[in-house]
């Protein structure tokens, strides 16, 4: 049943998938019993009177670094790789709207075939009705990772926090999971993260986030209602801020 969001420390909120996260145990592409799970994660969180926006990465699809290393032109790269993010919002709305809950993609590359091109008002109209946003296609341009594009959309929807969900529950000084001594970070400012190389976010949208103010919450997505409890203010997370 939902609530009126009363008892939340962050009632408008940006989620931050990577396409990776969406694949579980496979080489490429998508698992749908992952992608379900992580919908039931949303669905809950938005019946508590949060208001969610999504941005979800493509490499689980296409890395357009990577293919551009290998001799493809960086600009045609990443725009395959945009598509790939839109492929992507495509089959979490899928699994979103299965579940009852109200989803509009938007793409900040137009194809208006299969989804809404990118309207700022008209996407804060959604959240305020109650309806998951998912942006995709990044920002629109090459160059730009879909980083970037969260801490972008972030601060245009004029959210309380980022939320980046992850495969550990925060930002550790190396790898936990090669790791053993690595050392889990509490809190950390932007400007650490930055003079670190911390690989929480790229500089971009570590910047942003900094100058417009939005605290940006790391956490586990294989914790079931994690998602929640940091919506809450509680749960275990790393929260990067001023």
């Amino acid at each position: 049943m939902a609530t009126d969001g009363s008892d939340l420390v962050y009632k408008r909120v940006l989620l931050k998938l990577s396409g990776e996260a969406l694949m579980g145990d496979r080489d490429f592409g998508l698992d749908p019993e992952v992608v379900s799970r992580i919908a039931d994660e949303i669905k809950g969180v938005r019946e508590l009177g949060c208001e969610i926006c999504l941005v979800i990465g493509g490499g689980n699809i296409f890395r357009g670094v990577s293919v551009a290393a290998k001799g493809m032109e960086r600009t045609t790269a990443d725009y395959m790789g945009m598509l790939a993010t839109v492929m992507n919002a495509l089959a979490m709305q899928s699994a979103l709207e299965a579940k009852g809950v109200p989803t509009r993609v938007q793409s900040a590359i137009p194809m208006a075939t299969v989804c809404e091109p990118y309207i700022r008002r008209r996407a804060t109209r959604h959240m305020e009705k109650g309806r998951i946003v998912i942006f995709a296609a990044g920002t629109g341009n090459p160059f730009f990772t879909t980083d970037t594009a969260a801490a972008l959309r972030a601060s245009e929807m004029d959210c309380n926090a980022m939320l980046k969900a992850t495969k550990v529950d925060g930002v550790y000084t190396a790898d936990p999971m090669k790791d053993p001594t690595a050392k889990r970070y509490e809190t950390l400012s932007y400007q650490q993260v930055l003079t670190d190389n911390l690989k929480v976010m790229d500089a971009s949208a570590i910047t942003l986030s900094r100058d417009r103010g939005i605290p940006i919450l790391v956490f586990s997505l294989y914790e079931p209602g994690m998602f929640a409890q940091v919506v809450r203010g509680q749960g275990r997370c790393t929260k990067v801020t001023e």
